[in-house]
C-alpha cells in the first residue's frame, strides 16, 4: 500500500500554492510535513485526500490513479487544527459515526469506541455533547473519530495545536504507536521541528510551496541538503555567517579563523556560508578550539530552564539558546562561543557542501 504523488501541483487563480512535487509514502509509515505557516502543508494534504484536484500530475493510491476520484470514495481520514464534531450527538456517537456509515458490527463499534476513548482520555465524557467539553476535549473527540475508521491514509493537520502541553506530550508518544499498529499511512503537518523529531518516521520540509527534502527525520535534521531546509528544521531558525577558505584556514566573518578539517580541507578556496543552530552558541568557552564572537545583546527571553538571547553581530541577527537563566543587560556587548564541529557549510547558492562533523558522528 503506497501513496504516490507524481508531478503534482496546485494553482489557485494564477497563484502557485504547490510546485510540481514527487513524493512516495509507504504503508505503515509516519510522514511529517514540516514548514512555516503558508508553506503549503495543508494544500499538499488536501491534494492527497482528494479535496482538491491538482493542476498537473497524478495521485496514485495502491497502484491505482485516483487523481479525479472524490474524497468520499477514498479510504481517507483527516483531522484539522480547527476541529469539527456533530453538536447534536454524544461523544460516543461522534466517535462511532464513521463506523456506522461503514456498516461495522455493533460489538466491534463499541470495542473500538471505548478503546480509542481510553487512549484519548475521553472515557468519562462519552455521554456528553461536544459543546459540554473544553476545546482540547473537542479536538480529542475529532481525532478519535478519525482514528477508529482504520483508514489507509490518515491526515493530521496540526491536530495537537489546541491541546495543553502535558496532553500534547502524551499524544506525541501515543500517535506513532497507533500508526504502527494500524499499518496505515500517517501524514502529520506541523510548524514545530521539535514535534517532527519526537514523532520520528520521515519528514518532508516545505518552503513556499516546494518540498525541499524528504527522508528519515534524523537524516533530514542532521544533514539538510540546503540552507532553506536547515532554516526550516531549526527552531529558532539556523544562524548564518560568511566564511572564506584560503589554504588550510577558514575565516569566519572578519576575525575568527580555524583549521579546515575533514571534508572542509578538500573544499576549493573561495567564499561560503557557515550555518549553526541556536543551541550550539555558548556563553563561555567549552571547547579548546571554540571561536569567540563579539555581539550586542538586543533581547532576552527566559523559558524557566533556558534563555533565548537575540544578538546583533555586525548587522546580522543571531539567536542563541543558552542553558540556564542568566542575568544579562540589554545593549551590552556579549561574547559567544562556537565549536567548529557544530558548523555546516553551504555554497553561494545555498546548497550544503559539508555537514557539521558532530552530525556525521551521530
Amino acid at each position: 500500500m503506497t501513496l504516490e504523488l507524481k508531478g503534482v501541483s496546485k494553482v489557485v487563480e494564477g497563484q502557485t500554492h504547490i510546485y510540481p512535487t514527487d513524493l512516495t509514502l509507504e504503508k505503515g509509515t509516519m510522514n511529517v510535513l514540516l514548514g512555516p505557516t503558508l508553506s503549503g502543508k495543508t494544500s499538499l494534504m488536501r491534494l492527497m485526500a482528494g479535496l482538491d484536484v491538482p493542476a498537473t500530475g497524478q495521485i496514485i493510491w495502491q497502484g491505482k490513479d485516483v487523481t479525479g476520484m472524490r474524497v468520499q470514495d477514498r479510504k481517507v481520514a483527516m483531522v484539522y487544527q480547527q476541529f469539527i464534531n456533530y453538536p447534536s450527538m454524544t461523544v460516543y456517537d461522534n466517535i462511532a459515526s464513521p463506523m456506522k456509515l461503514m456498516g461495522v458490527d455493533r460489538a466491534e463499534i463499541d470495542r473500538r469506541v471505548r478503546d480509542t476513548a481510553e487512549l484519548m482520555k475521553l472515557t468519562p465524557m462519552l455521554n456528553r455533547k461536544p459543546l459540554e467539553l473544553s476545546g482540547g476535549q473537542q479536538q480529542r473527540c475529532a481525532l478519535a473519530r478519525a482514528l477508529v475508521k482504520n483508514a489507509g491514509l490518515v491526515l493530521l493537520d496540526e491536530p495537537l495545536a489546541n491541546l495543553d502541553y502535558k496532553l500534547r506530550e502524551e499524544l506525541r508518544i501515543e500517535i506513532p504507536k497507533i500508526f504502527e499498529e494500524s499499518g496505515s499511512i500517517f501524514v502529520y503537518a506541523t510548524t514545530e521541528p521539535e514535534e517532527a523529531l519526537l514523532l520520528g518516521g520521515n519528514t518532508a520540509t516545505l518552503w513556499e510551496g516546494r518540498v525541499t527534502q524528504f527522508g528519515l527525520t534524523p537524516d533530514v535534521y542532521r544533514q539538510p541538503v540546503d540552507a532553506t531546509t536547515a532554516r526550516v528544521f531549526s527552531d529558532p531558525p539556523m544562524n548564518f555567517l560568511a566564511v572564506t577558505k584560503a589554504g588550510g584556514q577558514l575565516t569566519f566573518g572578519n576575525n575568527q579563523s580555524t583549521q579546515a578539517m575533514g571534508r572542509l580541507a578538500d573544499l576549493p578556496d573561495g567564499n561560503y556560508t557557515a550555518g549553526f543552530r541556536p543551541n550550539h552558541l555558548e556563553i563561555g568557552q567549552h571547547a579548546a578550539d571554540a571561536m569567540a564572537f563579539t555581539t550586542q545583546l538586543t533581547v532576552t527571553e527566559l523559558t524557566g530552564s533556558e534563555t533565548f538571547v537575540h544578538l546583533d553581530h555586525h548587522g546580522q541577527r543571531w539567536v542563541g539558546l543558552i542553558h540556564g537563566v542568566h542575568d544579562l543587560k540589554l545593549g551590552e556587548d556579549l561574547t559567544v562561543w562556537l565549536d567548529p564541529r557544530h558548523v555546516y557549510v553551504f555554497d553561494e547558492q545555498g546548497k550544503m557542501i559539508a555537514p557539521a562533523s558532530y552530525a556525521l558522528a551521530a
